[in-house]
């Protein structure tokens, strides 16, 4: 029994290997008909689209990683692709050519880039862009260097992200640096222009009244405390010479108390409250365009050079007075 059984079973193994062999020689000879006509390839679908074919979708994604999502470029912060592309292993006719580079082209063509820039800064907007840190400091170095005569700039570093480099590159750093040194000169006259105006206002400010306007141009005839035959004591004032009609204009911010010809040698007269009991007072007027109780800001046309009142020719007589007291107008005006 045990025989016969094993007979069998030899039989059998023997039957099945030669079918094994069978379909193993088939495989190869239909693999060879194949192989002499068509060949292995991966269909690339990309963004919904069949795109074409690569020969190894192992190699190509490296490429895809290498020369798209991680490319070895300086100032690229990072890739964006919206779509990955997708792979499919196929036979196709050995006729047919691979296409790894078109392909590779389209997902370029939709990939977005992100570079990452540092821009050198001048109050705060940006000025130039350079592609490293090290770069921007040298150059902010650089242009302090160059302007450490008048007050430091305020130059800085601003690190920028941009999907646009042709845009920023459109300021070259020696432009840039050209023209923060024109601004940072021109920032230096500015403050020492408000550092003149501030000084000459502090001159020119009695108790907080800030005589900012000569009322009239011209030439001084008679000035303070002088003693003249026409006068019965010093003058308390000064005289400015000019032409008849010439326009007069109030010296400081103020309100006027007095629009009208007046007894004691003033003529037509005009008087100002400045507050804190200082007053300007504009005599020998031939017209005055001003009502009492009219405010009147610094430069204000108030009246017309004349010889009216105790007057030997056009003038202005000009006043200043804390208190009803007469104080040099030269002090602040007509220096």
């Amino acid at each position: 029994m045990n025989f016969i059984l094993k007979n069998k079973l030899l039989y059998y193994t023997k039957k099945s290997f030669k079918l094994i062999i069978f379909f193993a020689i088939s495989f190869a000879l239909i693999m060879s008909v194949v192989c002499l006509k068509y060949k292995p390839v991966y269909k690339v679908t990309f963004m919904g689209e069949m795109v074409g074919y690569v020969q190894s979708k192992s190699g190509f994604e490296k490429v895809v990683d290498k020369e798209v999502l991680k490319p070895n470029k300086s100032n690229i912060a990072f890739v964006m692709l919206n779509s990955l592309p997708s792979f499919e292993f196929k036979f196709i006719d050995k006729n047919i050519e691979t296409n790894e580079e078109e392909i590779l082209a389209k997902i370029k063509e939709n990939s977005e880039i992100t570079y990452e820039m540092y821009a050198i800064t001048l109050d705060g907007e940006n000025k130039a862009y350079v592609s490293t840190l090290s770069e921007a400091e040298d150059v902010v170095k650089k242009i302090k260097e160059e302007n450490k005569d008048g007050k430091e700039p305020d130059i800085g570093i601003n690190q920028v992200y941009t999907t646009n480099l042709d845009e920023l590159n459109t300021i070259q750093v020696a432009d840039a640096k050209n023209e923060i040194s024109d601004t940072v000169k021109e920032n230096q006259k500015v403050q020492q222009e408000i550092a003149r105006k501030k000084l000459e206002q502090e001159l020119n400010s009695f108790d907080g009244v800030y005589f900012s306007v000569k009322p009239v141009s011209g030439v001084i005839t008679s000035r303070f405390g002088s003693q003249e035959s026409i006068r019965y004591s010093a003058h308390k004032g000064i005289d400015i010479g000019a032409p008849n009609g010439t326009p007069i204009k109030a010296a400081a911010d103020g309100t006027v108390t007095c629009a009208s010809y007046t007894a004691g040698g003033y003529g037509n007269l005009v008087v100002i409250s400045h507050g804190n009991n200082i007053e300007t007072y504009y005599g020998h007027a031939s017209k005055i365009y001003v009502t009492k109780g009219q405010k009147v800001s610094a430069g204000d046309v108030i009246a017309a050079v004349g010889s009216t009142g105790r007057s030997t020719g056009n003038h202005l007589h000009f006043e200043i007075r804390k208190n009803g007291n007469q104080i040099n107008p030269q002090i602040y005006l007509y220096k």
